[in-house]
């Protein structure tokens, strides 16, 4: 049972600032909607003199700590609600996290020294590794602190990549983007792997599958093992796609055992399974795929069809939920999913396929997923800046 709350006290918060989805979804979701239309200019027209870090650096950096983060916080913040009967982080402490995600954010076009921006980039992951943890420990659900040292690989992670802006570590920023991507799959690979069988389950009617623990272990190992070889690029070499196609082979068994097929007729949940797809494709295509440049641009498979496309059919799933709204009766968005997802193949398998055309698909891919997040700003942006329409409190 949640702590009571007194609602006067409740009330008087601005209701953007009652739990962390509100804020972190919004934003990031803005953040999404700007950024990559700003890359695109920048990848024709060239490094913008404002900005302090190289243009592909911001782009890889901004998708991952910036938008990808926010979506993980803003979850984060929620869930733990949940897993502990402890009010989440509201008001005053939240509206401080927000500041610290943004502030990097903005200080990047800035003559600001990049060791502040990183000292304030690494805080907003420490704050909320914090408010997690204390929120863990008192309600003694040790099963949930494995966000914590992810959180703080991810602390490491972020400094490393300042860096390298400045050449300081003996490895490349690629290494640190590399790892970072392993380490959003392996954080997607766990928390998928808990909602999506249950939700679907849940919403058709059947009994969820049990996991079997040697086929998570074949799923997410490997995962592990990428993660730290991205550092070190010539055992990568020798033994890194073998470990893509027995991570993308489990990760497909795994899926097929959750009963896709039978998720056809309802968008909140068919869009979750599709973009979970793109995992293991992404993962089979690249240990697979001979070509370099085709392999490498698989990469974007699993960022815009399996990152993002879980964030957008998530966010819309826990915006419903959380402003008390019937989730499977809410504004239709099958058309925002299916254009993501239509992003992520034309940006991967277009480009890889047709190079000659590469900008052509990288506009395309870019004019898809602009108009994916502009629907949901359109349709669940007031509901995340409004109280709940049952009254309660969150």
């Amino acid at each position: 049972m949640l702590n009571i709350t007194d609602k006067r006290v409740e009330e008087k918060i601005p209701a953007i600032l009652r739990l962390g989805f509100r804020p972190f979804f919004l934003l990031g979701a803005v953040y999404a909607l700007v950024a990559i239309p700003l890359w695109v200019w920048m990848f024709r027209s060239g490094q913008p003199q404002a900005l302090q870090v190289p243009a592909l650096w911001w782009h890889v950096h901004e998708m991952l700590f910036g938008f990808s983060m926010a979506i993980v916080v803003g979850f984060v913040l929620t869930a733990v609600q949940n897993w502990t009967g402890i009010h989440g982080t509201k008001s005053y402490t939240l509206l401080a996290i927000v500041v610290l995600w943004l502030t990097p954010r903005l200080l990047l076009w800035t003559p600001a020294p990049l060791w502040l921006i990183s000292i304030i980039d690494a805080l907003f992951l420490v704050v909320v590794a914090y408010e997690v943890a204390w929120r863990v420990i008192r309600a003694k659900g040790y099963r949930n602190l494995f966000f914590v040292p992810l959180f703080v690989l991810a602390v490491v992670a972020n400094f490393a990549s300042y860096a390298c802006v400045k050449g300081m570590p003996p490895f490349s920023a690629s290494a640190v983007w590399q790892a970072m991507l392993w380490w959003f799959t392996l954080l997607l690979s766990v928390m998928a792997g808990r909602v999506i069988p249950f939700f679907t389950a849940r919403r058709f009617n059947f009994d969820k599958p049990q996991p079997l623990v040697w086929l998570d272990w074949a799923a997410n190992l490997p995962l592990v093992g990428l993660f730290i070889l991205s550092f070190f690029p010539l055992v990568m070499a020798q033994i890194g796609s073998w470990l893509m196609v027995i991570a993308g082979a489990a990760q497909l068994v795994r899926m097929m055992r959750w009963q896709p097929w039978k998720t056809l007729k309802e968008p909140l949940v068919w869009s979750l399974h599709a973009a979970y797809l793109c995992i293991p494709l992404s993962l089979l295509a690249r240990g697979l795929w001979q070509n370099a440049f085709a392999a490498h641009n698989m990469i974007h498979l699993f960022a815009i069809g399996g990152l993002a496309g879980l964030i957008l059919a998530m966010i819309a799933r826990v915006t419903m939920g959380h402003t008390g709204r019937a989730i499977y009766q809410g504004p239709k968005m099958a058309f925002a999913f299916a254009a993501l997802i239509a992003a992520a193949l034309v940006r991967s398998f277009g480009v890889a396929m047709f190079p000659a055309q590469m900008m052509l698909m990288i506009d395309i891919s870019a004019g898809l997923w602009t108009l994916s997040f502009a629907l949901f700003i359109a349709k669940f942006g007031y509901m995340l800046m409004t109280p709940r329409v049952d009254g309660h409190p969150g």
